[in-house]
């Protein structure tokens, strides 16, 4: 069964819509049941199991390390802000 949905919204929120859907060229009705499918999907609660996998596969990969301010100093000089 399906169910009609109606909403209200400022006229340049819709404009952005309108012109996202061109640019996907797709309707406007398929490109909001597709941003709402992917919010609820994005809203589930992920099993504990594939939350530490997550965890696990991140853990893999190493970065740089080391004492924050002399790195935030780095990033600084740079930019050349120092």
């Amino acid at each position: 069964m399906s169910r009609r949905l109606q909403i209200v919204m400022p006229d340049d929120e819709y404009a952005a819509v309108v012109r996202a859907a061109r640019l996907r060229k797709r309707p406007v009705a398929q490109l909001v049941r597709e941003s709402l499918r992917r919010t609820l999907e994005e809203d589930r609660e992920r099993p504990a199991d594939e939350r530490i996998a997550a965890v696990l596969r991140f853990a893999r990969y190493s970065g740089p390390t080391g004492d924050i301010d002399r790195m935030l100093a780095e990033i600084e000089s740079g930019r050349g802000l120092t």
